[in-house]
């Protein structure tokens, strides 16, 4: 006899806090982005709070077509007017160089961990950024990004914890489906 795996929905709601999240908010949004898109709204993100960087990324949209023909030929100066430093500038013209090289191919065919140290040795994308992509675009159900302030914050709020091993515990709760935990998670900090 087999028995059906659980789904995301049945695991998370096992958790009183997290039952709670997904009674006010929309399903995860996984893997709906194209890879391209995903780097370049995460390079954005970077260190920013999420109004600072949608509104960044708006404007990016008025003045260009996210593709990295485009993004490629703007000049750091057009990029300043939507509000990128000169660091994310360089890093997302790097990133668009990257893309036309063919650096990104196949890439959705690697596993978290290759993903990560291919994505990684790109100029500008740390672990975290990685990690959003791998989210986001690859649609991995399961991420537990630990090194997301926002995402520590909120579970700091939701469920009282003090230190990053409990923030793992946590985590540990929603496996397979951590990404959809922390969906619910950034759902809860972006209402407050």
């Amino acid at each position: 006899m087999t028995i059906a795996p659980m789904s995301s929905m049945n695991i998370l709601s096992n958790d009183a806090v997290m039952r709670e999240l997904i009674n006010v908010h929309d399903t995860p949004r996984i893997g709906k982005t194209p890879i391209f898109t995903s780097l370049v709204r995460a390079v954005i993100s970077q260190q920013l709070s999420e109004a600072a960087a949608s509104t960044i990324f708006k404007r990016l949209k008025g003045l260009a077509d996210i593709i990295p023909t485009v993004l490629i030929e703007l000049d750091i100066e057009a990029y300043r007017s939507c509000g990128f430093s000169n660091a994310k500038a360089s890093y997302v013209k790097s990133i668009s160089q990257a893309t036309l090289d063919g650096y990104l191919d196949n890439i959705d065919h690697l596993p978290d961990d290759e993903v990560i140290k291919t994505l990684t040795k790109l100029k500008g994308v740390g672990r975290w950024t990685a990690e959003m992509i791998l989210i986001f675009a690859l649609g991995r159900e399961d991420i537990w990004p630990c090194d997301d302030a926002g995402l520590i914050r909120s579970a700091k709020s939701l469920y009282g914890i003090q230190h990053l091993d409990e923030f793992m515990s946590i985590g540990d709760r929603f496996k397979p489906f951590r990404s959809h935990a922390a969906w619910y998670l950034w759902c809860h900090l972006d209402t407050r």
